[in-house]
């Protein structure tokens, strides 16, 4: 599949079945992550597989997941990411999101459905998951197969602006 038809193909899944992920995709889909790049490669991640019952319901107590059942939490060690030198801007939360954008688009290539989450308190996530201080909990990508309506690959064409309403050459 051409990537931009894999891009297309991937939407925001909010009916998952109960149909489990075989090991062998989520390794692939960590692969992905294993993969991605980061600023300056620090490398700051942290992934949390959540896919028992009980972690399930620790997620449920600040994260609507639509009953995925299993749930990547990102997250990253600010301290360790890059920082630009002129104005302090932080890697962190770029360096996360493209190794959630990674695993997505792998698990879209595996006929897997995913939800990027990031409403939900990082407080009780953190306490729920025994994730340490220095780490702040970024999004959450809950996986799954699709237990509802497939969205169209040509949905786009309606739902975003054209590109000539955000794309300039030169000069803005």
């Amino acid at each position: 599949m051409k990537f931009i038809e894999l891009a297309k193909k991937r939407y925001s899944c909010r009916k998952f079945s109960t149909r489990k992920v075989e090991q062998s995709q989520i390794e692939a889909v960590l692969e992905a992550a294993h993969v991605a790049p980061t600023a300056a490669n620090r490398q700051p991640q942290r992934l949390v597989v959540v896919r028992e019952a009980e972690g399930l319901a620790k997620l449920a107590k600040t994260a609507n997941i639509y009953c995925a059942p299993l749930a990547i939490i990102v997250c990253g060690e600010t301290e360790k990411a890059w920082v630009r030198p002129f104005d302090k801007k932080n890697a962190t939360d770029i360096d996360t999101a493209i190794i959630t954008d990674h695993m997505m688009l792998q698990a879209t290539d595996m006929g897997l459905d995913s939800l990027w989450v990031c409403y939900f308190n990082p407080q009780i996530i953190k306490e729920e998951f025994d994730i340490p201080a220095e780490y702040d909990a970024v999004s959450i990508l809950a996986l799954g197969y699709n237990e509802g309506e497939v969205l169209s690959s040509d949905r786009h064409k309606m739902s975003r602006n054209p590109l000539d309403s955000y794309v300039f050459y030169e000069r803005m």
